[in-house]
């Protein structure tokens, strides 16, 4: 990517939206040098989906000239239209939210703190390893139990948790 802006894909890489691959998109439209910028992953998925839509081209023959797969093409239909163009932006890697800290698990926690409150959180924590095999930080332990308590909930699953 010789003379590029590196500002601006810095800029795209930092919002996840720097696509990996300008080099395979060939539509004439981001082969000019105007406006469009290959390098834009939102820019190229939009221009995709649009030049369908407007039947410029088919599904597979569009995702060829963005530089992407077919499926991208589907997936980025759907998430235009469910959420507009923020619906384009890659979502953050990882877990979504907590996985190990079940119900069955937190319930477990909370009776165990509640049998003995001088339990400390590392404590709950190994007795979490050696009852469901889950390995959990005691930072997490102690959101849990505080998130049951602040919701006064007890059967609610706590929003993050490790």
């Amino acid at each position: 990517m010789a003379g590029r802006d590196r500002g601006k894909d810095a800029s795209l890489a930092a919002s996840r939206t720097l696509n990996p691959h300008p080099e395979a998109v060939t539509d004439p439209a981001f082969t000019s040098g105007a406006f469009f910028d290959p390098a834009d992953l939102v820019q190229v998925k939009y221009e995709m989906v649009r030049a369908v839509e407007a039947g410029q081209m088919g599904a597979g023959a569009a995702a060829s000239a963005f530089g992407l797969a077919r499926q991208s093409y589907y997936n980025a239909r759907k998430a235009l239209a469910g959420h507009g163009l923020a619906g384009l932006i890659p979502a953050k890697p990882g877990p979504k939210g907590g996985h190990k800290l079940t119900g069955a698990v937190t319930d477990f926690l909370e009776q165990h703190a509640a049998a003995d409150p001088a339990l400390s959180s590392a404590q709950l924590a190994a007795a979490v390893a050696d009852e469901f095999g889950v390995t959990v930080h005691k930072r997490s332990v102690e959101r849990a139990l505080a998130a049951r308590r602040d919701s006064g909930d007890e059967h609610k699953e706590p929003s993050k948790s490790s």
